[in-house]
């Protein structure tokens, strides 16, 4: 097992990027309220109109406030965008842990993670996600803070199926590989939505759940014949 999936089992539940950077304690009111006006409308900014057609003052009117306090709170737009990103991604994450602590099969949590895949594309999320990833490849500093929003994300995957693989008794694959395959089928699904590609979406999810509702059925033979010969 890797480094990051024994950290993952063992209980490495907590995204390692702080939920507002800019809110250091003992803030004033008026700063967090700032703060939180400014990351709240360059979230609606970049799924309205993504990271290039933003500026400082057309993000300050959004947000109702100075043009000067952008750079005064934040240094820089690309500390602003960064801090929307992983803001977003720690609602998210924590939706997504609440999920898979349930006690439901792991098929229906796999709908689930699904159907929030539909929702995070309806929210704009997976929009940020990728155009900040984009903009990242000739950015070093921004680079670091998107493989951590990655390697959050991968951790989720990692404590969500290391159970699934041991209830299908799945081992074609090791666990980092199949958190790796996950993570890029969901990734590339995304970006295929967002330019209006499906073709194919539908006969993948269907044929991945069928297997799964196999894998569930011949589990559940093996436990039956089990118990009447024990």
């Amino acid at each position: 097992m890797t480094r990051l999936s024994k950290a993952a089992v063992q209980g490495s539940n907590r995204t390692r990027f702080p939920a507002a950077r800019m809110q250091p304690a003992g803030a004033s009111q008026g700063r967090r309220e700032v703060v939180e006006a400014l990351l709240d409308a360059a979230e609606r900014l970049l799924v309205e109109q993504g990271y290039a057609a933003i500026t400082t003052r057309k993000l300050a009117e959004r947000a109702g406030i100075n043009h000067g306090l952008v750079h005064y709170y934040f240094g820089s737009m690309e500390e602003v965008m960064v801090q929307v990103l992983e803001r977003f991604t720690a609602r998210l994450i924590e939706r997504q842990r609440a999920m898979y602590s349930t006690d439901q099969p792991f098929l229906e949590k796999w709908r689930s993670a699904w159907g929030f895949q539909e929702e995070d594309l309806s929210s704009g999320y997976s929009k940020i996600w990728l155009e900040l990833q984009a903009a990242a490849w000739n950015r070093p500093e921004l680079r670091r803070r998107v493989q951590q929003v990655n390697e959050d994300w991968r951790r989720v995957l990692t404590e969500a199926l290391a159970p699934a693989r041991r209830e299908f008794g799945f081992d074609a694959l090791s666990l980092e590989a199949t958190v790796g395959l996950v993570m890029t089928m969901a990734q590339g699904y995304a970006l295929e939505r967002l330019s209006d590609i499906t073709e194919g979406h539908a006969a993948l999810l269907g044929e991945i759940e069928n297997w799964m509702k196999m894998r569930s059925s011949a589990a559940k033979g093996g436990r039956a014949k089990k118990e009447r010969t024990s």
